[in-house]
């Protein structure tokens, strides 16, 4: 077992990450408004009439879907990020449920929304607010643990 980086130690692990968490949320957005949009003849289109719930339904399933196969989503893995434990080791179903839990919570209540941007672009990990409450963090995916 091992531990999360030190960003002082090894900057590299943490390099852009911020910037590319932002690039693969909006490619994130646009796959799910995609899957969203292909699925909606599939709800004889009643789905126009809630499609704010059914976007955050698909996303939600889109999420822990591939967090827990890969530790990232798509968006993530084509900006060669992905998220890691506290103990550095990839996320399982339960991890990847608890971290797109706490992202959808704070899209709900703006102001957590906020608090996580300004940690993201403040902490020396770059992590948001589910990540602090649950220890876990963004890295390059391609950066080797020491």
């Amino acid at each position: 077992m091992f531990a999360l980086p030190d960003p002082q130690i090894q900057p590299d692990v943490y390099k852009d990450v911020p910037l590319k968490r932002l690039l693969a949320w909006g490619v994130d957005s646009v796959l799910i408004l995609l899957l969203c949009i292909v699925i909606l003849p599939f709800t004889a289109f009643t789905g126009v009439f809630f499609f704010p719930l059914l976007f955050l339904a698909v996303s939600f399933g889109y999420r822990v879907v591939t967090l827990a196969n890969g530790s990232a989503t798509l968006g993530m893995r084509l900006c060669a990020i992905e998220l890691r434990r506290a103990d550095g080791s990839t996320f399982d179903a339960g991890a990847a449920f608890a971290h797109t839990l706490g992202y959808t919570l704070s899209w709900m209540l703006p102001i957590l929304q906020l608090i996580s941007v300004v940690l993201m672009a403040s902490t020396e990990r770059g992590q948001g607010l589910s990540d602090h409450m649950l220890g876990t963090a963004m890295v390059n995916r391609r950066a080797h643990f020491r």
